[in-house]
């Protein structure tokens, strides 16, 4: 396969470089100028910056233009996100809504409430969640308990939700919840879209260890949705979730955080046992662990790029690049800190060296371990879906919702 850049690609990264360089320096998403994540200021250069790229073309590139889109293609979208990455510009506010729930709200909801809802997306107007995973459900999406009563041409829904990316600043969400408990849990679920603003909607944020609350407990006390808010038919929800979940394997197949050219930069201006750290053995050892693992991670994802750019839809293969960059960024964030020695403690940016990225990235990769599916969950994809493995034995296939056991 020929890696570079065809004629016309490379005049799109050419155009799309020049506006970047053109635009983007206002809008560095670091925390400089007391713009921290989450805090009014970035929020506010976030959206600013999600609309300055709708105007140009380049916000949801590979959307058709009536809905906001340029009506690109698939390896357009790709280059533009790997230049907008090189200049710094990155946030992350966006990506669930963008990249999981607006396409699912595009694709079951009626013409009045996708005309209401995906430009204002598009320009980072409005930001949406995603409200699947729950306590008692670990990672079966399906084991959602939060129910849905149907009252005349409403819906009552009562319930909890939990890992709710940005919960606390979203205006909406889609919602999976049971409508059916005497069918199988696959066969029992809903999907709504709703108000986070409602006030029967409570949202409390959880403290992380990385100081931040990015995921978020969400409570339903007898909320109230119109039966127009529904996403596909009554009992549907899981068919319109896994449009949902497979958008979202390819929205956080990667990470961000040091790699092993940053983690190699360290290492040869700190001090080591005998000389500089890069000379010691072990390390240099783990470093080519890491630069293997990170050109294995290239190319798989070239794969992805090629089915994108042949108009095929990416498939299960997808699921490798979370498990291998996410379990990299905590053994790296881990090597990194301790590396560091007595500065390795130091969280604060403006203080830790390299402004705290390896203990930034060792307190958060556990989170993204879990996020968009966790390890053991990908491995059985992988497992059942790319290798034609036998699948798990499951004893509540056939099984009625209410009479699944619940350890009780």
């Amino acid at each position: 396969m020929d890696f570079n850049d065809s004629p016309e690609e490379a005049a799109y990264r050419e155009s799309a470089r020049a506006w970047l360089e053109a635009n983007a320096t206002e809008h560095k998403s670091t925390s400089a100028n007391g713009r921290r994540p989450n805090s009014p200021e970035h929020m506010a250069a976030a959206k600013a910056w999600q609309t300055k790229k709708a105007e140009a073309g380049y916000a949801c590139i590979t959307w058709p233009k009536e809905w906001g889109g340029a009506g690109g293609n698939p390896i357009q979208s790709v280059i533009f996100n790997q230049e907008e990455a090189k200049v710094g510009v990155n946030y992350g506010y966006f990506t669930i809504g963008l990249g999981m729930c607006v396409p699912t709200v595009m694709a079951f909801a009626n013409d009045e409430t996708k005309q209401r809802f995906v430009g204002p997306a598009v320009k980072g107007e409005e930001i949406w969640c995603q409200l699947f995973s729950e306590p008692a459900g670990g990672s079966d999406v399906a084991a959602s308990r939060t129910r849905a009563v149907r009252d005349g041409d409403e819906w009552v829904i009562n319930g909890q939700k939990v890992w709710t990316t940005g919960a606390q600043y979203c205006d909406f969400g889609i919602l999976l919840v049971r409508t059916d408990v005497d069918v199988p849990k696959h066969k029992g679920m809903t999907m709504f879209w709703i108000d986070m603003h409602d006030p029967a909607v409570e949202v409390r944020p959880i403290h992380q260890a990385s100081g931040g609350s990015e995921f978020n407990e969400v409570y339903f006390t007898d909320l109230r949705v119109k039966d127009s808010q529904r996403l596909g038919g009554v009992g549907d929800g899981w068919k319109v979730a896994l449009v949902t979940l497979m958008n979202e394997r390819l929205a956080v197949g990667g990470s961000s955080g040091p790699d092993y050219k940053t983690i190699m930069e360290l290492a040869r201006e700190t001090d080591g046992v005998s000389g500089a750290a890069i000379k010691d053995g072990a390390f240099r050892e783990k470093l080519a662990d890491w630069y293997v693992a990170a050109e294995g991670l290239k190319f798989t994802r070239f794969r992805t790029m090629t089915a994108l750019s042949r108009g095929q839809t990416p498939g299960p293969e997808s699921s490798i690049g979370k498990i291998i960059a996410a379990n990299q960024m905590q053994e790296m964030g881990n090597y990194g800190v301790e590396m560091e020695d007595q500065y390795g403690i130091l969280a604060d940016p403006s203080e830790a060296p390299l402004q705290a990225a390896f203990q930034q990235s060792l307190l958060w990769a556990p989170g993204l371990r879990i996020a968009g599916g966790t390890d053991e969950i990908l491995k059985n994809i992988i497992a059942e879906r790319v290798l034609g493995l036998p699948g798990d034995v499951r004893v509540d296939k056939d099984v009625a919702f209410k009479d699944v056991p619940t350890g009780r």
